[in-house]
């Protein structure tokens, strides 16, 4: 009996680490996210681009939003991380996370949403694997295609088309911002119709971006 639990264990670690792998160059099929979008009837919508297709805008953006760290850190923003874990003690009826781009990708990609600690125990293997295989601009890329920012809606491109009538590649900063905004909670905080939080939120965005647009590790990151 032990020797068939290890042998599955096996399999599922070289079938796990041989998709990472072809996910450096592939694009996802489908995620476990995106799965529950069709069966609870919000659809897919979704258009996989490479990243010389995307705007050099919705890059900072996201990064300006969700993880300003992201091409110093190794996956993990332990600062960020220790600030959460204290608000969380302080306000325990609030939870405030602390998760990076790559954290992100590691969970919309490979996972399940929720706040399990198996799941989270998972999350911190395949970040740690996305980071050492990938690099930043596929681990940015792929956050870009898989991210939900909207309901039914996957990915920048899909994004762009729904709200601008544009491809990715054409954002504006603002518009950049706006969908960089509603990333919290994309069905809760809408860009369409736009919503007081993101509309309030995105003028933060723009500012950090400014602040953010001449380091030149996040120029490194957004250039093709």
């Amino acid at each position: 009996m032990f020797r068939i639990i290890k042998k599955i264990f096996l399999f599922l670690f070289i079938g796990q680490f041989i998709y990472i792998l072809l996910l450096k160059w592939m694009d996802p099929p489908i995620t476990l996210t995106q799965l529950g979008s069709v069966l609870s009837g919000d659809g897919l919508k979704r258009d996989y681009i490479n990243y010389d297709e995307m705007s050099p805008n919705i890059k900072l953006a996201v990064m300006a939003s969700e993880d300003q760290v992201f091409p110093d850190h190794n996956g993990f923003d332990f600062k960020s991380i220790k600030k959460a874990m204290a608000y969380n003690e302080k306000k325990p009826g609030r939870i405030k996370g602390a998760s990076t781009i790559s954290q992100q990708v590691a969970k919309n990609v490979f996972l399940w949403q929720g706040r399990s600690w198996i799941r989270k125990g998972f999350e911190v293997y395949f970040t740690f694997m996305i980071e050492k295989i990938w690099g930043k601009k596929r681990i940015l890329e792929m956050y870009l295609n898989a991210a939900e920012m909207g309901k039914g809606i996957y990915g920048v491109e899909a994004a762009s088309r729904a709200y601008f009538k544009k491809p990715a590649k054409n954002l504006s900063r603002y518009e950049a911002a706006l969908i960089a905004s509603a990333l919290p909670n994309p069905v809760k905080y809408t860009v369409k119709p736009l919503s007081k939080y993101v509309s309030a939120r995105a003028g933060w965005v723009l500012r950090q971006m400014g602040n953010l647009s001449s380091d030149e590790d996040i120029r490194v990151v957004i250039n093709n």
